[in-house]
């Protein structure tokens, strides 16, 4: 998607940014990069950093270093969407879309679980999964981008196979 809006999470690297083929290119070229936490070390974090334009949350597994950078929450604003972004290790389903109405979010985005997953809701929650510790779960992340009518958006392998798609 151009004029798009990459969504990642949960990197667990040590020396770099992890990043490789289809989702370097989506990375890469993406008007803005949101990360819902779990660098693991800074180096994963500026490395990241050197290649796109972030927005990043700290998460459960992040240094001292990190937590004193990064923010716990935030709000990001990326033409005319409203994201409340955190790592989500604190919060319950419900807890999640309450935080996203305080925050007047139209989409909650969330990581720690690994698990790619779009849920429909008031407002609705996005966990990319992780791309390069998925457990259990295929490696993805999520692009977000205009439609006709709104929003739309597709949770990706990082390979580039189409896992999901969702309208915001």
């Amino acid at each position: 998607m151009s004029d798009s809006l990459v969504v990642i999470a949960d990197t667990h690297g040590r020396d770099g940014h992890r990043l490789s083929g289809r989702m370097l290119e989506a990375v890469v070229g993406a008007d803005l990069v949101v990360h819902a936490g779990d660098f693991v070390t800074e180096s994963a974090f500026e490395a990241l950093r050197s290649v796109c334009t972030l927005e990043a949350v700290f998460g459960n597994n992040d240094p001292a270093s990190l937590r004193e950078t990064l923010p716990a929450t935030r709000i990001v604003e990326w033409n005319q969407l409203r994201l409340a972004v955190t790592h989500g290790d604190s919060h319950s389903s419900v807890g999640r879309e309450l935080f996203g109405r305080e925050q007047h979010a139209d989409l909650v985005v969330v990581g720690h679980s690994h698990r790619p997953m779009f849920e429909a809701g008031e407002p609705p929650v996005l966990n990319p999964g992780s791309y390069a510790e998925p457990r259990q779960y295929v490696p993805a992340y999520a692009e977000i981008g205009r439609t006709q009518t709104g929003y739309g958006g597709r949770i990706r392998s990082t390979e580039g196979a189409l896992l999901e798609e969702f309208r915001l």
